[in-house]
């Protein structure tokens, strides 16, 4: 479940970026999304969040899920943010759909 935490983290980050102005033209080089849609962004990055908080609980129970839930945050933003956007920024997207149904499948195996 913690592989499953850290792929919907790596995700919602994503989510999160592209509810930014900046972020969507690095990704697709488009100009910045609607306000409606970078709400509906940034709705989706926090449900993610709170899913992956919510595996962690169940998985580890209160005194550890939130601590391997930070674990999942850091080690799934470090890699976006220093090394995907400034070097690879076209592997976000379909990264960020392909991870969590790895993390699913790694989750029921």
């Amino acid at each position: 479940m913690t592989l499953f935490a850290l792929t919907l983290s790596f995700s919602a980050f994503t989510a999160l970026s592209l509810a930014m102005e900046k972020h969507p033209q690095d990704l697709h080089g488009a100009a910045a999304a609607t306000p409606a849609r970078r709400a509906r962004w940034r709705v989706l990055g926090w449900i993610l969040l709170a899913v992956a908080l919510t595996l962690c609980v169940v998985d580890h129970g209160w005194a550890m899920g939130p601590v391997r839930w930070l674990g999942a945050l850091t080690l799934s933003g470090v890699p976006l943010v220093f090394g995907l956007y400034p070097y690879r920024p076209t592997w976000i997207a379909p990264l960020a759909i392909a991870l969590p149904l790895v993390g699913l499948v790694a989750a029921l195996l």
